[in-house]
């Protein structure tokens, strides 16, 4: 079983100094609000409720943390996924988006305990502006980043693999980069995510 299996609800929280001080290591997911990033989530850790969808995208405006123990010390978290909120959604006002940019951008931006970043783009649209703006914010801290290309059951095989590069040549200046094209309903590349994320979290801990 996959360490992501065990991941449980730690705590949400609306601003950067309620979170708990840093810590484990912690592997952040973040996307446009339409980009599928709950539902990746959830089918990474194999839990159904896991990660909140919502029907309206753009309502999820916490940063929420869930913990995976540790097997030798099941009271210590060995790690953190950490679900940021989706950006992009037109329907918020000006403040509210300024205030979200500082959030995201923050988070990025501080958090000792950041292992890795997951960006989570839906594969049709490919690397927006936003998208690149969120880039920029990463790219100084030198963590690695995986793209998950969602929605990649929308495309044929030759057609993925084509987008995945697209999204690494675009992405480029970033260094570290792995696209990975990904279907949570299809189920594809949950291993090859899974196995990143992992090493990530504890690279020497075997599920």
């Amino acid at each position: 079983m996959s360490i992501l299996h065990r991941a449980s609800f730690t705590i949400s929280a609306a601003k950067l100094d309620q979170l708990p001080p840093p810590g484990p290591p912690e592997v952040c997911f973040v996307g446009r609000s339409n980009s599928g990033k709950s539902s990746s989530i959830n089918v990474l850790a194999n839990q159904k409720r896991l990660a909140f969808s919502s029907k309206t995208p753009g309502r999820t405006r916490l940063i929420n943390m869930f913990g995976i123990p540790d097997p030798l010390e099941p009271e210590e978290s060995l790690g953190y996924l950490v679900d940021l909120p989706g950006y992009g959604y037109a329907a918020v006002g000006r403040q509210e988006k300024q205030d979200w940019d500082e959030m995201l951008g923050g988070y990025l931006r501080q958090r000792s305990s950041l292992a890795g970043v997951v960006l989570m783009l839906d594969i049709r649209r490919g690397v927006t502006p936003l998208d690149l703006q969120l880039a920029r914010w990463i790219a100084p801290t030198g963590k690695p980043l995986l793209v998950l290309l969602t929605k990649a059951d929308k495309f044929a095989y030759g057609k993925r693999i084509q987008a995945a590069a697209e999204a690494r040549k675009q992405l480029a200046a970033m260094g570290n980069i792995q696209a990975v094209p990904f279907s949570a309903t299809h189920r594809i590349g949950i291993e090859e995510a899974t196995l990143l994320i992992e090493n990530w979290i504890s690279p020497k801990v075997v599920p």
